[in-house]
Formats: structure tokens, sequence, C-alpha cells
């Protein structure tokens, strides 16, 4: 007989979702749809602002991920007012980026995803969280924390804000970095880069190998994937140009501004989520279609580490080499969303650590003059959860009239989609599943780390 299964809430996510399954008569799998709840408002409801205020009211877009929101919008409203920050403050933006993605890396691998893992998907769900992991290995989950906070206080000593910042302003930034605090600084990283080399160790030793079954059966799709590199192919968070993948790993590279040109997006009725997709795939066809997606491209860690040509530091393009001698290019298979996201921790610890080497980065000259004009500006850096892209107009009085966001997590509510279905259908038959099976489900959703 007919059913409709509830996952509600989805665990272990940042932010609030839930998934419907439906079974058919025979008691399997006829659909399955991942419905978020977020707020779409934030392009409304800043029109009418002054230009330069966007970088303190879009960090509130996301309390994990604020620093990635400020960082676009900024370089948004640097192109509105047509203005270039100085070398000196690009470099300080690069490493606030950077500082503020380590403790985000270990935030999701030990205490979100590292449940289903260490504990495995079918434990107790009274035990299968951070307090479980806690219980399972007390002074690896104690290094985590005060890694985590260590990470945290660095942003907090140096700009005096972990979320929400203000740090960066149009042409610049606000306060330079303190010859003190860069030896301090580079210190703490360093041990942090220490420690990121020992997680994906650990990872590729006493984790992944007990679960390749799984990561072979669960959410896997076929899709193409987006992220940002140099102009020589060159992984990179900060800045460079969009590179947009096909399934078969041929790319077309474009800028920021001509973002309109290659990616539409599509609302549905039942989820509050933009779904993006590339429309200038399958003569602009958009399908969630499992056997013949259409425009579907995903976004994070797999994407980015998928598009690029090279890691930009010697540790990080070892671990790619590695990766890519196992997987090819591109990879598909959807929990290695996890393995991708810590080459991307070390990659992360090696260049703040360079950055703190820079003789530069201690400069005075840190803001470059601005005056108010109208325009538009498009943004993007890489937040951890993917391509993010501030796009703003204003008028010649300086105030928003436009605005239109494209946030990490939104490039892959297409593929989330496709993965939940596709990993309901391969662990419920015949209307038989349990509580582990339902988080076989919800483990397809994290690996997207949404």
């Amino acid at each position: 007989m007919a059913k409709t299964i509830n996952i509600q809430p989805i665990t272990r996510i940042e932010g609030h979702a839930r998934v419907v399954v439906q079974l058919d008569d025979a008691g399997n799998v006829d659909d399955a749809k991942f419905h978020v709840f977020a707020l779409r408002g934030f392009e409304k409801f800043c029109e009418g602002r002054p230009v330069e205020e966007m970088p303190r009211i879009v960090n509130r877009i996301c309390g994990i991920c604020p620093w990635n929101h400020h960082l676009a919008s900024v370089k948004a409203t640097d192109k509105v007012f047509g203005v270039t920050p100085t070398p000196t403050a690009t470099k300080l933006r690069r490493l606030a980026q950077h500082l503020a993605w380590i403790p985000d890396k270990l935030l999701h691998f030990y205490f979100l995803a590292a449940p289903d893992f260490v504990l495995g998907p079918d434990c107790d769900p009274a035990t299968r969280n951070v307090v479980g992991i806690i219980a399972a290995n007390p002074d690896l989950a104690k290094k985590v924390v005060h890694l985590r906070q260590e990470g945290a206080m660095v942003l907090e000593k140096w700009l005096g804000k972990v979320i929400h910042p203000v740090a960066a302003v149009p042409g610049g930034f606000t306060r330079p970095l303190l010859e003190e605090e860069r030896k301090t600084f580079l210190e703490k990283t360093k041990e942090q880069l220490e420690f990121a080399k020992f997680t994906i160790k650990f990872a590729k030793e006493e984790v992944f190998p007990k679960y390749l079954d799984a990561v072979k059966i669960l959410g896997v799709i076929n899709t193409g994937f987006i992220g940002t590199v140099t102009e020589d192919g060159t992984h990179d968070i900060y800045d460079g140009k969009i590179r947009l993948m096909k399934p078969d790993g041929t790319y077309d590279d474009f800028t920021y501004d001509e973002y309109t040109d290659h990616l539409g997006e599509k609302i549905y009725p039942w989820t509050y989520v933009k779904m993006p997709y590339a429309k200038k795939w399958e003569n602009g066809e958009f399908s969630l279609d499992l056997d013949n997606p259409k425009g579907i491209y995903r976004s994070n860690a797999l994407a980015r580490i998928n598009v690029c040509d090279r890691m930009s530091t010697p540790e990080a393009q070892k671990e790619l080499e590695e990766f890519r001698s196992q997987f090819d290019r591109p990879a598909q298979l959807t929990l290695l969303y996890h393995w991708a996201r810590l080459i991307e921790l070390v990659n992360n610890c090696e260049s703040a650590i360079q950055l703190l080497e820079d003789p530069e980065i201690t400069g005075r000259d840190i803001r470059a003059d601005v005056a108010i004009k109208g325009g538009r500006g498009v943004g993007c850096v890489e937040a951890p959860r993917g391509t993010l892209i501030h796009d703003f107009t204003g008028d010649d009085n300086g105030f928003i009239t436009k605005v239109n966001l494209i946030v990490g997590t939104t490039h892959n509510q297409a593929p989330i989609n496709m993965s939940v279905k596709q990993a309901a259908q391969a662990v419920i038959k015949d209307g038989t599943y349990d509580q582990g099976a339902l988080n076989k489900i919800e483990m397809a959703i994290r690996a997207y780390d949404p």
C-alpha cells in the first residue's frame, strides 16, 4: 500500500530541512524530495539600503560562513564604486577567509559527518552524534574542540568578531595586522596544519576504508561541477574565474559578471530555495530525472577539487594526486565530498601560513580612496559550501536598486534532491526500512554540508 515517509528534522546539517519519501503500492520509492525552509528574502529587503552597508547586512545570511558573504559582498561593493583594494588589503581579506575556513572544516568532519562513519550509520540515534564521538574518543574530541576554539579566537583577537564580521570595507580593510599578532597567529596556524595532516591521514586509514561500499552506492549521481580557479587553473577560494565543468570533464571558464550567461535559476512551490542550473547545456533544459538529468551541476569541496587543474600548496597537491589516482577526474561519488573537504583543510592551513610569512601582510597601506558612484558589481568567492555570487546594482546616490544572490548551498539544491531520491531507492525495498536506512538517506545530504 502506498505510503509517505517524513524524515524531519534532518539532523547534523547547518539549517532546517526535511525529506519526504513517497512509496508506491509495492513499497518501493516512487519519489523523494528535499524540502528547505530558509527565508528567501534578502534580495528584496536589501533594496534601498546604502551600497556600503551591504557587507554588514548579508553576513547575517549564515552564522556558519558569514566571512564568505562578507567578502563576496565587499568585492561586489568595490566593483559598484569602481575601486581596487590595495595589495595588502587583498592579502588581509584572503587571510581572514582562510582562517575562517579552518574551524568550519573541522566542525563538519568531526561533529556533523563523523558520527556516521566512526559510530556507524546504524548506530542508536541517541549516541550517533557529537556526544557519542566524545565518548568514543575523548582525547581526540578534546583536541578538535581546542583547535576549533583557537581558530575562532585568532579572528576575534585580530578583528573583534568571529560571526557577523565588519572587517572588510569598500576599497580595503579596517585595520592592519600587527607584527606580534602575525607571530602568534603563525604559530597557531602551524599547529592547525599538523592537525589537518593528521586528520586526513586518520580518515584515509581508519575511517573511509570501512565504508567504501556505502561510498559506492549512497547518493550517487552523474553531474557537472562549478568552482573558482586562477587563470592557469589553480584552485582558489578568493579570486579568479568561474569554471563550469560538464560530467565528461570538459568545461567553460567565465568571469563573475558573465554568470547570468551561463546559469539560470528555477523555483518550485515545494521548497523555498532556488535551483540554479547550467542553461547552456541540453538546449537550456532542466531536469531532475536520475536517468536523464539536464543542466545539473554541483558545488562545494568535491566540485572545486574536480574543476581545478592543481592545488595551490604542496601538501594539498600531494593529496589531490592521491585522490585522483583512485577516483579519476571528475570524481562523481557523493560521499567523496568528505575526502575532498579534508584536502581543502590542508590547503587552507598551508595558504594561511604562506600569507602570514609574506612581508607585505603587516603593511599599513590598507585602504584605497572611495567615491560614491552608480553601477553594477558582481563579487564572488568560494564559500565552504560552494561558489558564492553577490550581484549588486546601485544608483548614482549610492543606494541599492537590485540584488541577486546565489549562495553556495543553493547550487546544490537540485543535486541534493537527486541524491536523496537515489539513496532512498537504494535503501528502501518492498516497504522494508529501519532508522539506519533512513539515516543513510540523511548521509547523502550531509555529504553536501548544506
